[in-house]
């Protein structure tokens, strides 16, 4: 973040609030032309400090209103298990992270589906499958009390 300037971290924090914005209302947000800030823009892009655009999406008109938490405690902690593991919720639509964690479990997921009957099909048929996996421990969400991406950038 060391050769960021203000004006970078204005464009990061308008484009965070709303990546759909235009070059010319960006440009107007910064106080800089649009030629500049194009430049900015696609700078911060091919140095990493963004990494794309997306949509969010409606998880519960889309039949994924159920988010569950699970903790997976792998049989082994080699390699190969891990790679196994790694590749094989990679390629999961349920599973919308998957981190590596340091303490009690090796793996914290967050999953969606539909309901309770499916998240039971996607445990007995998916997850308990995996590569690896000897133990799991779900948390069910009862209330989403915030679900963000945004990083705190000052501008």
């Amino acid at each position: 973040m060391d050769n960021l300037d203000r004006i970078d971290l204005k464009i990061l924090g308008a484009l965070q609030r709303d990546g759909r914005l235009s070059n010319l209302k960006l440009a107007e947000t910064v106080a800089l032309s649009p030629t500049a800030v194009l430049a900015r823009v696609q700078k911060l892009c091919k140095e990493g400090y963004i990494l794309g655009y997306e949509a969010r999406l409606n998880p519960l008109k889309l039949g994924a209103g159920m988010l569950i938490f699970v903790e997976v405690l792998l049989d082994r902690t080699t390699p190969n298990v891990f790679d196994a593991f790694k590749a094989a919720a990679q390629v999961r639509p349920e599973i919308m992270e998957c981190h590596m964690v340091a303490g009690g479990f090796d793996y914290l997921l967050k999953t969606r589906v539909a309901d309770m009957e499916a998240y039971r099909s996607f445990a007995g048929d998916v997850l308990w499958q995996m590569p690896g996996v000897r133990e799991t421990r779900t948390y069910v969400v009862m209330e989403e009390v915030k679900n963000s991406q945004r990083l705190p950038v000052l501008g």
